[in-house]
């Protein structure tokens, strides 16, 4: 974060944090965004990086989950009237593309058994893994809320076909210093991601889901 001035990131998380609640409170809580352009970098020949961090701040407070259930998920789900899918469920759409991708985009993120994660590209095809969904695995000794709790702090970079890319760091009810805590260890990964860290950063700008960019660096 050396090349990042605290009192920009400051001022810029004053500024989002007054517009999103005094300027033009919404009726949902927004939330806020890294935006990362990136620079030196060939998409055509250099490899593409891809990582993730928990930050110590839930960043996406509402998360839509699905579970592909192995038996015993599947009785935990109907306890907990979780959405959730069986091998059938998912055999049914006979690794059709266009149904997978349509299914899947309903949700914000897929968690599979530990023991069914091997046999999704079988039943599946590899659809899932190339939109960016495929799922996270969990064992039956971790419940259903504490891994969807997970995801919720979890931020993701992944480097595809273009030079920027964006995820969400927090919200809006975030404090100052919890989105400042959340920033800082996310920058921090992705510099750590990169081939040649500072020097492949553009820009970074943040903003609220209705907010407009503050610009970081």
């Amino acid at each position: 974060m050396s090349k990042l001035s605290q009192d920009r990131l400051t001022e810029c998380l004053e500024t989002i944090l007054k517009y999103s609640t005094d300027t033009k409170k919404r009726n949902f809580v927004e939330t806020v965004e890294l935006q990362i352009g990136l620079k030196n970098y060939d998409v055509a020949r250099d490899k593409r990086f891809s990582g993730s961090v928990a930050l110590p701040h839930i960043c996406k407070p509402k998360i839509n989950v699905l579970i592909i259930a192995d038996q015993k998920h599947v009785y935990e789900c109907e306890e907990k009237k979780m959405d959730f899918i069986d091998v059938d469920g998912l055999k049914a759409f006979k690794k059709n593309k266009k149904q997978i991708k349509k299914w899947a985009n309903k949700f914000d993120a897929l968690i599979a058994s530990d023991s069914l994660i091997r046999q999704i590209p079988r039943i599946a095809g590899p659809q899932l893994n190339k939109m960016g969904k495929f799922p996270s695995p969990v064992s039956h000794d971790v419940a259903l809320e504490d891994k969807i709790s997970e995801l919720q702090h979890t931020v993701k970079f992944t480097m595809k076909k273009v030079l920027c890319l964006g995820v969400a760091v927090g919200h809006v009810g975030l404090t100052i210093e919890e989105l400042r805590e959340n920033l800082t260890l996310a920058i921090n990964t992705l510099i750590g991601l990169l081939k040649k860290g500072w020097q492949n950063i553009g820009s970074l700008n943040i903003k609220s889901s209705m907010g407009p960019v503050q610009r970081l660096y």
